[in-house]
């Protein structure tokens, strides 16, 4: 069993601390412990506590299910970032790179289903680059499950649905339109 460079709380925290300063957007628990599983002496419970402790102190936000750093969790991660050893912080950086591409995807490809009372969905589909919004639906559905099918296929590959779309409707004219839907 190997030994990590995380030998107590405090450790524990400054690596927190380390790590929330570098995300792209706010986490959620699974998301931080995969990010602070980088050295063997991080567990679940002592996380959980630590997590837990800095949301009481005022160093982490929680809003939701989702955590972000505050201005106070900012300024002790500045002060302290060098007191983590050096090869665990090159560990985080790496797993970083890949957290940080899959959390700008996620805010980039939403997809939201909303139940009716009459036991329709609504489909709400949204993608984005980092600038503006490129394509918002709504889609009236017949029932949950295909949202949800319907959703999961958008987020899979956005990018098709959305010049998929573009080429539908640069393709024919509303008349061609009417008669395709006869």
């Amino acid at each position: 069993m190997s030994v990590g460079f995380i030998q107590n709380e405090l450790d524990l925290k400054l690596l927190v601390l380390y790590i929330m300063a570098r995300v792209a957007q706010p986490v959620t628990f699974p998301q931080l412990l995969e990010l602070a599983l980088c050295d063997a002496g991080v567990d679940y419970f002592s996380l959980t506590q630590a997590v837990d402790h800095m949301v009481a102190t005022g160093q982490l936000a929680k809003d939701g299910e989702r955590y972000s750093i505050t201005e106070k969790g900012k300024r002790n991660s500045e002060i302290c970032q060098s007191s983590l050893p050096y090869s665990v912080r090159m560990h985080c950086d790496e797993n970083l790179v890949k957290a940080n591409d899959a959390l700008r995807r996620e805010a980039q490809v939403q997809s939201f289903v909303q139940d009716r009372e009459d036991g329709t969905c609504t489909l709400t589909l949204h993608f984005s680059d980092s600038a503006s919004p490129l394509l918002n639906l709504s889609l009236l559905v017949p029932d949950r499950a295909m949202a949800l099918s319907m959703a999961e296929t958008f987020r899979a590959d956005p990018a098709s649905v959305y010049h998929g779309v573009i080429a539908l409707l640069q393709s024919q004219t509303p008349s061609k339109a009417k008669e395709d839907l006869k």
